[in-house]
């Protein structure tokens, strides 16, 4: 794990400056590769590539970046691993009798396969998680590529004349001719659904490449638009039509199989290795597996609260005893969290809004004290299912689906005039296995906007998003950017409506908030985080299955929890999902809300000029008085807030 940085072209080129500028925007990202740096400068060109290195596989100079290919053609700065890397040696090895590799990094795997496969046809054999710049010094052609699911950041745009591209916003704004200029719309987008979708960020004219794709500048072609080599919608929208016919025996076992070759890869490592561990379905998993391969006890790491309607610890606790891993426990407390919350625009370069960035910055800086690299159980909710507001949001649209739309008017009005303590008592006939405080938070913003709701896909739309219309919030804002998110036309064509819901989560919510929020938590603390349910090869088989495999006797992850129930009793495992958040509500009404004052102050939001401020204010009077629990929609303007402040200037507020 590493991160990446760099420019090209520009007037401010001039001999002394190259070097000044892509040191400083280099150190910027230290905490992504605290080992060693690397610049690489071709000042006849104009472009200069600064790499910091977080060493993984190969310890030794040879891994060492920027690095330059044999022939001196291509120069690669590349961040993240490449767990297939050994067998594209071999098959580079097999083509060619006599071959010399410097060392045995993933690094120059990719180096030699792009000299022998291309740059597109190796983008399409790798397995895992990178972002990758490539200076092809034959072509006078720059690359820019990024996985397939995004679970490596890679931003880029132009400022004037000069071309900049980097792991993280920071290194880019500390270019002399960068512009502070804000993107509204993009505030708008944070305020709506807790984090900014890609392509978009939160400066105008910088951008983030999507997921799956690639870009080639060059002299003729200075604004292209990204390619995309990996299509996830084609993949889910061909499966659809084409489901496996499989036994549940046969399809539970290739699920193993699968899974267990997956983390084998993932394991591999010149630096010690561990899990974080919830307890849940998922991490379980990974653990098990982990510690069936694993000759010693694995080093597993969870972190709890003193509040029991949040913590998990204990849970973490009996799977790590049962599977005899070696186990560390965090317990969290308000002071916690107050030591950190000033720290989280910094670690977020970008505002960004998903509570649950608190604990997993927690837990990724606990388990960097005995690891460098941690496995994780991301993503086996989208991909399998998990989620209740799946099973939720079908059974309210049966319902809703019946009423008449005067009906509806007054459900409406039912659900935005009874009190928080009110709606918990509406619950029982929907689900009993889940946190009711907030469906009751979800259920007041459906009412907010039930009578615009006409299908399926515009309810779901309505209860992912924290704040309906945040033009109402923001000075000059008339309208948002196109995404895909909000166009409901462009969503996956899927006969299933759950995995409509799911194959559209791993197209936003998982690419732009839970891995940017694992990456940016764990690369804080300097921690590679690696995710086995996002091998491409266990997403290809998942969604072959039928759906019963992820649905069945009303359990979510049904083929998950057979493949875990094989190494954990279930007895370990069955209780109610509760998701990785914080009592935000009472924090915010508690030990937070002195800092939550001071950014929401009159004084504040007036210098500023961005928010309309009597609307702030009521929203959150409403919240301190507990006739509303707005902790998830003040959170996203408090994380902009802190941001903001940190960004433009440090302003002292009463």
């Amino acid at each position: 794990m590493c991160g990446l940085t760099g420019f090209m072209k520009g007037t401010s080129f001039s001999p002394e400056m190259p070097f000044r500028i892509l040191k400083k925007m280099t150190d910027s990202i230290d905490h992504r590769g605290p080992d060693s740096e690397g610049h690489w400068i071709d000042e006849d060109n104009k472009i200069a590539i600064g790499h910091r290195r977080l060493s993984i596989l190969d310890l030794s100079d040879a891994g060492h970046q920027p690095m330059l290919s044999d022939d001196n053609r291509y120069v690669i700065a590349f961040n993240g691993e490449l767990y297939n890397h050994l067998e594209i040696r071999s098959e580079i090895e097999s083509k060619f009798s006599e071959i010399y590799w410097n060392g045995h990094s993933d690094t120059e795997t990719l180096l030699k396969s792009i000299e022998v496969f291309g740059w597109e046809g190796t983008l399409k054999k790798l397995i895992g998680m990178f972002a990758i710049t490539l200076w092809d010094k034959k072509e006078k052609a720059l690359y820019l590529a990024r996985d397939r699911f995004g679970e490596k950041p890679l931003y880029y745009g132009w400022q004037g004349d000069t071309f900049l591209f980097g792991s993280e916003l920071k290194p880019l704004t500390l270019h002399p001719v960068f512009e502070k200029e804000l993107n509204k719309g993009t505030i708008g987008l944070l305020l709506k659904h807790g984090y900014i979708p890609a392509p978009y960020s939160i400066w105008n004219n910088i951008f983030k490449l999507p997921a799956a794709h690639y870009l080639i500048i060059t002299e003729e072609d200075t604004n292209p638009k990204p390619i995309c080599y990996w299509s996830f919608k084609d993949l889910v929208e061909k499966a659809n039509s084409n489901k496996l016919e499989i036994d549940d025996n046969k399809a539970i076992k290739n699920l193993e199989d699968i899974l267990t070759q997956s983390i084998k890869r993932q394991m591999i490592s010149d630096v010690p290795l561990g899990a974080l561990l919830s307890g849940g379905i998922d991490s379980s998993l990974v653990a098990a597996l982990m510690q069936d391969i694993s000759d010693t006890p694995i080093k597993t790491f969870s972190i709890g609260f003193e509040d029991p309607n949040f913590d998990e610890s204990k849970h973490a606790e009996a799977v790590a005893d049962y599977l005899g891993t070696d186990h560390t426990t965090l317990i969290m407390k308000p002071d916690d969290l107050l030591d950190l919350v000033p720290e989280i625009a910094k670690i977020y370069d970008e505002p960004f809004a998903d509570s649950s960035q608190l604990p997993t910055t927690i837990v990724s800086r606990l388990a960097k004290q005995h690891v460098t690299v941690a496995l994780s159980g991301d993503a086996g909710d989208e991909t399998f299912g998990g989620y209740s507001r799946y099973y939720l949001i079908q059974k309210l649209w049966k319902s809703l689906d019946k009423l008449p739309h005067p009906l509806r008017n007054k459900l409406s009005t039912l659900l935005t005039t009874v009190t928080p303590e009110q709606s918990n008592l509406l619950l029982g006939w929907l689900f009993s296995r889940v946190n009711q405080e907030s469906l009751a938070d979800k259920l007041y913003k459906l009412g907010e906007r039930l009578e615009n709701v006409d299908s399926f896909e515009s309810l779901y739309l309505a209860y992912v998003s924290e704040i309906n219309n945040p033009t109402q919030l923001i000075k000059g804002l008339n309208s948002l950017p196109q995404y895909l998110l909000g166009n409901i036309d462009e969503w996956p064509e899927l006969n299933h409506p759950i995995e409509k819901l799911m194959a559209l989560d791993t197209l936003t919510y998982l690419t732009d908030d839970i891995l940017v929020k694992v990456d940016r938590a764990a690369m804080s603390a300097s921690l590679e985080l690696r995710a086995p349910f996002l091998d491409h090869n266990l997403v290809e088989y998942a969604w072959q299955l039928p759906f019963e495999f992820k649905y069945r006797d009303g359990q979510t992850k049904w083929i998950l929890r057979q493949v875990l129930y094989k190494h954990v009793p279930k007895e370990l495992i069955e209780r109610p999902k509760q998701g990785f958040g914080i009592p935000l509500n009472d924090w915010l009404r508690g030990p937070l809300k002195d800092w939550a004052e001071k950014l929401l102050s009159v004084q504040f939001l007036e210098e500023q000029n961005i928010f309309y401020t009597d609307e702030i204010r009521d929203m959150w009077r409403h919240h301190l008085s507990g006739t509303r629990h707005y902790g998830a929609r003040l959170w996203s303007i408090l994380m902009f807030q802190a941001w903001y402040k940190e960004n433009f200037y440090n302003l002292e507020i009463n």
